[in-house]
């Protein structure tokens, strides 16, 4: 029973010898495999950068949520500014009566006519 718990590339494990508790396991780690210091070092740099692009995800998420907040009250209040605008003009075309539709169709006889006439003066 030399080495009932065997791992892969080098690591084995053996229970203690004499009168030790036999729940106790010694660890022995062979030489050539012996990068793991290297191995921890690199997975430690990458949780690292993994922390720092997730810490760099949420700063621009919560970026992002106050835009969408600030876009959306500026929406609402244009909205409202519309809706108040409308409504004045509504009641402006009521108390005013159609006189506004009627001086337009003027306006645009008056245009067609003078049109009209500059075409006949220029033929000449």
């Amino acid at each position: 029973m030399a080495a009932p718990y065997r791992s892969r590339e080098g690591l084995s494990t053996r229970s203690v010898g004499g009168g030790g508790n036999p729940d106790e396991i010694q660890l022995r780690i062979d030489p050539m495999h012996a990068d793991f210091d290297e191995e921890v070092t690199g997975l430690r740099k990458q949780v690292r950068l993994l922390k720092n692009v997730a810490q760099d995800i949420e700063s621009e998420a919560k970026f992002q949520n106050d835009f969408l907040n600030q876009l959306q009250m500026t929406l609402i209040k244009a909205q409202a500014g519309v809706k108040n605008n409308m409504r004045r003009l509504n009641k402006s075309i009521i108390r005013e009566g159609s006189n506004h539709v009627m001086h337009v169709v003027l306006f645009a006889l008056l245009c067609f006519f003078v049109v009209y006439l500059w075409s006949k003066f220029s033929r000449r």
